[in-house]
């Protein structure tokens, strides 16, 4: 009987260690089975960082000129080859100036004629007319004097009654259509042409004379001198050629003054500034570099082909004939610049629900908020609070695992 109560009074201690060993091999099983995730890090460093947005552009003349054909003919003579420096009021190219010269000629000639005219008209016209007209009024003065002695003739003649009253007013009639014959001509004589004439006959010596000065320019184009110093860069004509009027001849700039038009796309535009530093290449000689700095940031977003783009000007600040105009180059912007700045590598950062990054604490994660700083590049991002220079921040796990703050983690290289 006691046997039977000993072995009762037992039972609910057995079952408690009984339970008690379970637990703690669950937790001894957890333990060992646990799963710690290897993750890549990387210190936080302080580095120097440049920001850069880089593009390409067309190099282009500041100061350039260019010969152009001032008419239609043959290239005479090119006096130049492509690499001749040459000074200002240098001849370049000739043309063939046979059509100018007939040009010039036939100008001459219309203004001449149109000199001679006003000339004329001014002096009541030409010297034949005038001669004729000079007759003309010396036999009308005439006519009228015989008439006016024939009408005093008839006059006394009829107080002695040798003469009829008829007789008398025919020969006041002759004498009155001599009168208005003779003023006809005096007023003909003196101002044969009125003032719409004569404004006529000035305008057409304008026209004349305006010609001419157009044929004498085109004349004097034939033999094109350029107006600067410079570097000849480009002669797309040669000798004997018949070009067109107005086609280029000769190109002409100054090589040590070039800039570069460059186009950025519309989400870059924003970072661009005023003397901002460049770093410019040619894939032409691709072991030299050349520097230059923006000199005006885009104004406005154009259409570019199938991008939204904004114009930038960039002038060179060392070139030395090196680069060619219409050549296209590789441009780097230098947006910002940070020397020592403290900062981590671009895949450290995590930006959903704010900027913030996982840090290695005691073999856990930990997530720290931080405040990212304006320096940063392709791979790197600058910091300008929440780490120090002695943290470890997590690149990324080895699996697919997502990191949380508080798992355990195993660093690994």
């Amino acid at each position: 009987m006691q046997t039977i109560e000993s072995k009762r009074s037992n039972t609910p201690l057995v079952s408690g260690i009984a339970i008690v060993i379970l637990i703690a091999a669950i937790f001894g099983f957890r333990h060992f089975t646990r799963e710690i995730v290897e993750v890549k890090t990387a210190p936080v460093s302080y580095q120097d960082l440049v920001s850069s947005v880089p593009t390409n552009g067309k190099i282009e003349p500041i100061e350039e000129w260019q010969a152009h054909a001032p008419n239609a003919g043959v290239v005479k003579h090119i006096d130049v080859e492509i690499g001749d420096k040459v000074k200002a009021g240098t001849l370049v190219v000739q043309m063939d100036d046979t059509d100018a010269r007939a040009r010039v000629a036939t100008a001459l000639s219309t203004l001449r004629s149109a000199e001679s005219a006003a000339a004329d008209m001014s002096r009541g016209g030409t010297q034949d007319e005038r001669i004729g007209m000079s007759g003309d009024l010396d036999r009308a003065k005439l006519a009228v004097a015989q008439d006016t002695k024939s009408l005093a003739t008839l006059q006394q003649l009829q107080q002695h009654g040798s003469a009829s009253a008829n007789e008398i007013a025919a020969a006041q009639q002759r004498l009155s259509t001599d009168e208005s014959n003779l003023a006809s001509i005096q007023r003909r004589s003196t101002s044969r042409y009125g003032s719409t004439d004569l404004s006529r006959s000035s305008a057409q010596v304008a026209d004349a004379k305006a010609q001419l000065a157009a044929a004498q320019a085109q004349l004097a184009a034939v033999n094109q001198r350029t107006p600067i110093a410079g570097t000849v860069y480009a002669i797309p004509v040669s000798e004997y050629d018949f070009v067109t009027a107005g086609e280029d001849l000769l190109d002409i700039a100054d090589l040590d003054r070039i800039q570069i038009r460059a186009y950025f796309d519309e989400p870059e535009i924003g970072r661009l500034q005023p003397n901002q530093p460049v770093e410019i290449r040619w894939e032409a000689k691709p072991g030299q570099t050349w520097h230059g700095h923006v000199e005006r940031p885009p104004t406005t977003v154009i259409t570019y082909g199938t991008r939204n783009v904004g114009e930038c000007i960039i002038t060179v600040d060392d070139a030395h004939g090196d680069l060619l105009p219409n050549t296209n180059v590789n441009v780097k912007v230098t947006t910002a610049q940070r020397m020592h700045a403290l900062s981590i590598p671009r895949e450290a950062l995590h930006t959903d629900g704010g900027d913030h990054v996982f840090r290695v604490v005691d073999g856990r994660l930990s997530r720290t908020n931080i405040q990212v700083g304006p320096a940063t590049n392709l791979t790197r991002v600058e910091v300008l609070s929440g780490l120090s220079d002695k943290d470890i921040v997590v690149l990324n796990a080895t699996t697919n695992r997502d990191l949380t703050d508080g798992l355990e983690v195993k660093t690994v290289q």
